[in-house]
């Protein structure tokens, strides 16, 4: 007898045993859906993970009910991807499969079914089972998958509801459940038995008491006659508001003309015209020649290129490279902000052939990308890092831009992966090259070149020779004992603003901290405002005039007095983005200045327009939060202030350095992109730092060792593991119980210098869950894979424990 181990959308470990029944053992193959029972009557849309014969012990198995695909829809290196991430990760099968497919793909018992209104049914047509499903849904107007079961065999469940949506009688109910179905658009054109036998002049002797039917028949009749291979969309006739839809019935009513539909994709394909690629400069050859040795190798890249050095470029004559030998791209971006400009500059050399995935996109068109992607229609693939799990074809390349950056490992989104690292393993799997390129790589990258695990490619020079920026730091302490500062701004750096501006050049300003003010403090009591759900004092937002907790959402309004001791004597202490924006304002009264940061951004197309504003060069300083670090491209921003650049330095993460140096080498490249005479000014009251320093010597290898000695020095990665297993539940004394016992057990399996904590999060309480946090530093190596094993063991006994179970437990690894 054949077995089959499905893995269910389900967050739970591992995949499930079930008998593949006799008839559908020739045609099941690994990586097809299929629809199985569980706990019961419920029904879910399973992944056929693997095949056997290995009769299960101690239980029966349940059977496959169906099979939903006629080609497997997940290839064999995708399932092989699912199952390392599951391993390494230490996250179930189940969650995988829930994030990598759109939901529209899942078919649940969940789904309830609905005649479709006006629908006129032919009984003569139908079998028995199709016959009993319409006069069911006509006596209920609801039905599930499970209610289904008590009058149609299980096996034929499937086929008869697709045949009746076939027949257009009925329909998933898309409250309930939504379900893909392709998008179809109205066409029109006069009936061809009108032209055929040409008797026009009798039809418009016809129309002559109707004179709008008449001008509208004429309309459709030039339009056809002009462009017989182009249909005539039905929307376009009604677009100037001359002709109603009443008019058009009226003729289809006649028999005159008439509608029909096709299918169109929901997401728009480019249709311009198709650019070549520009010719390459000689470091960006160089660097060419390098990557295609390395590639011979068998050897992946790091491209460490200095900002507006042409990575971008070089990803193209790659790219190019690809499709010319017949392979697929896959082009990964850490967030959507940045697809749009690389979409526009690719769309112009690749047309049809360029495709996008990402978080934006509704559940249909995330469907639409992945038929797409599994018949090979799309070769080059934008996206970022779910669309690691389409049905890739005949993969050549990924590229992983912006690879150090954090979001590519969100911690909000469960399974909890890094995806460049994944994008390694991922290559391997489908045979593909991989380039991870960025102007800050990360020092765990940059170690592994240096490993020679990567082949380290460097391009110091920027594109057409253009100088890098240079720096000056500014000594505010010394500025504010001198009186030489205005708010948060020294005289010296509102000098350099003025001068910029003089010259009819645009100035950035970072800073990066979201709302107005940190905090609002009584000056009587020393009463702030925490948010409610969480352990954080609230922002006040001083554009919406309110506190909003940046964890949870939560809103209050501004307190006028202090609700503990009745004081007026409110004051904003700490600086936001807002205040910084408020000040230059004040500071530059006859210049435009403009705000980018995520409050800003929440209206559609603000993107677009304020990139069309400083294109224009109508905004002349833009001031904001990390955003403006990434990817903006514009010839005329010649000065990068950050007027409080400690607030980078000084915060609980052992990389934060790390990112400070990222986030001001990213923002500086910002500037002098053409004339090369780009001014980067760092305020801050401790010029004497060594990120500083080391930031100002442009040496990114005198960084990067610097990075590498106090990492050693520390037992940080890249020299040991981290992991960090997360604690969280309402009541705190279960969570801190829980907690403990799981810090006794690691303690038993692991070396008790591997086990840090248990210790409460950073942020003791967020969205009304207590959190509890124990970190474990894993020596690298083969010891690593054992100690790793015995992370797993020490979960699962922790898990058996019935008063735990209530405990949400989140395993980082490489934290």
């Amino acid at each position: 007898m054949q077995y089959a181990q499905i893995i269910l959308p389900l967050n739970l470990k591992g995949s499930f045993t079930y008998t593949v029944p006799e008839e559908l053992v020739p045609q099941i193959q690994e990586g097809m859906r299929v629809l199985v029972p569980f706990r019961g009557k419920k029904i879910y849309t399973g992944v056929v993970f693997e095949l056997h014969h290995n009769t299960p012990e101690g239980f029966l198995a349940k059977d496959i009910i169906s099979i939903l695909d006629e080609q497997p829809i997940v290839p064999e290196a995708q399932l092989k991807f699912w199952s390392w991430l599951s391993d390494y990760y230490l996250c179930g099968l189940g969650e995988i499969y829930r994030f990598a497919f759109p939901s529209s793909l899942k078919l649940e018992s969940e789904t309830y079914l609905k005649l479709k209104p006006n629908a006129i049914v032919d009984f003569e047509n139908l079998d028995v089972n199709e016959m009993y499903l319409v006069q069911a849904l006509e006596v209920r107007q609801l039905i599930n998958l499970t209610d289904i079961e008590a009058f149609i065999p299980k096996k034929d469940i499937i086929r008869t509801i697709n045949s009746l949506i076939d027949l257009q009688y009925i329909e998933i109910d898309e409250k309930i459940a939504e379900k893909y179905k392709a998008k179809e658009v109205a066409y029109v054109k006069v009936r061809d038995e009108i032209i055929q036998d040409m008797n026009l002049m009798e039809v418009l002797l016809k129309l002559n008491r109707a004179a709008k039917q008449k001008e509208l028949f004429l309309m459709i009749l030039e339009k056809q006659t002009e462009n017989p291979g182009q249909p005539i969309r039905k929307s376009d006739l009604f677009e100037d508001g001359f002709f109603a839809s009443s008019h058009f019935k009226a003729l289809a009513d006649k028999n005159l003309v008439e509608e029909y539909y096709l299918r169109k994709d929901r997401l728009e394909s480019y249709q311009g015209d198709i650019e070549g690629i520009e010719e390459l400069s000689e470091a960006q050859k160089k660097a060419k020649t390098d990557i295609d040795a390395a590639f011979e190798a068998g050897k992946n890249v790091l491209l460490h290129g200095v900002t507006s050095s042409g990575k971008t470029h070089i990803y193209l004559e790659k790219i190019e490279e690809c499709i010319q030998q017949d392979k697929n791209v896959l082009f990964l971006l850490p967030e959507t902000s940045l697809a749009k400009q690389i979409i526009q500059r690719l769309e112009k050399k690749y047309g049809r052939l360029l495709g996008f995935y990402h978080q934006k996109l509704t559940d249909f068109e995330r469907v639409e990308v992945w038929r797409k992607v599994r018949q090979n229609e799309l070769r080059i693939l934008i996206g970022t890092r779910n669309a690691l799990f389409l049905p890739f074809q005949n993969l050549g390349l990924v590229i992983v831009d912006e690879e150090h950056d954090s979001a590519y490992r969100p911690r909000e989104v469960s399974p909890y992966f890094n995806a460049r690292d994944a994008s390694l393993v991922f290559g391997s799997l489908y045979g593909a090259r991989v380039i991870l390129g960025s102007a800050t790589p990360s020092v765990e990258s940059y170690y592994l070149a240096k490993k020679d695990k990567l082949k380290y490619v460097l391009i110091n020079e920027r594109f057409g020779n253009v100088k890098l920026p240079s720096y000056e730091i500014i000594n505010f302490k010394e500025a504010q004992e001198s009186k030489k500062v205005t708010g948060n701004f020294s005289l010296k750096l509102t000098d350099e603003i003025k001068k910029t501006l003089d010259e009819h050049n645009q100035v950035m300003i970072l800073h990066n901290r979201r709302g107005y003010a940190n905090v609002v403090e009584c000056e009587t009591c020393g009463y702030v405002n925490y948010c409610s759900n969480c352990d954080v004092v609230m922002t006040y937002h001083k554009a919406a005039n309110e506190m909003k907790c940046h964890y949870c959402g939560q809103r209050a309004s501004k307190p006028r007095v202090c609700p503990k001791c009745h004081s007026e004597n409110l004051n904003e202490r700490g600086v936001g983005v807002e205040q910084i924006h408020e000040e230059v304002t004040k500071l530059f009264p006859d210049q435009e200045v403009d705000r980018m940061d995520v409050d800003s951004m929440r209206k559609k197309f603000a993107y677009e327009k304020l990139y069309e504003k400083i294109e224009a060069r109508e905004t002349d300083i833009l001031v904001g939060t990390q955003m403006i670090s990434k990817g903006l491209d514009f010839d005329h921003v010649e000065l990068v202030a950050i007027p409080k650049a400690d607030s980078m330095l000084y915060v609980q993460d052992f990389r934060a350095e790390e990112r400070a140096y990222q986030l001001i080498t990213q923002v500086s490249g910002r500037a002098g992109r053409v004339s090369g005479n780009g001014k980067i000014v760092i305020q801050t009251f401790n010029p004497e730092h060594s990120v500083f320093q080391l930031i100002t010597m442009n040496d990114p290898s005198k960084i990067y060792e610097y990075f590498l000695d106090e990492r050693k020095k520390f037992h940080y990665p890249p020299f040991t593991r981290l992991m960090m297993i997360e604690l969280k539940h309402r009541k705190e004394d279960r969570v801190n119980r829980a907690s403990l016992f799981l810090g006794s057990v690691l303690r038993k399996y692991l070396p008790e210098e591997c086990v840090l904590g248990p210790e409460r999060a950073q942020i003791a309480k967020l969205n009304n869950l207590y959190q509890f946090q124990i970190m474990l530093k894993l020596p690298r190596g083969k010891k690593y894979e054992k100690f790793k094993e015995m992370v797993a063991v020490s979960i699962q006994e922790f898990n058996e424990i019935t008063a735990y179970q209530s405990v949400k437990t989140d395993v980082f690894v490489d934290y």
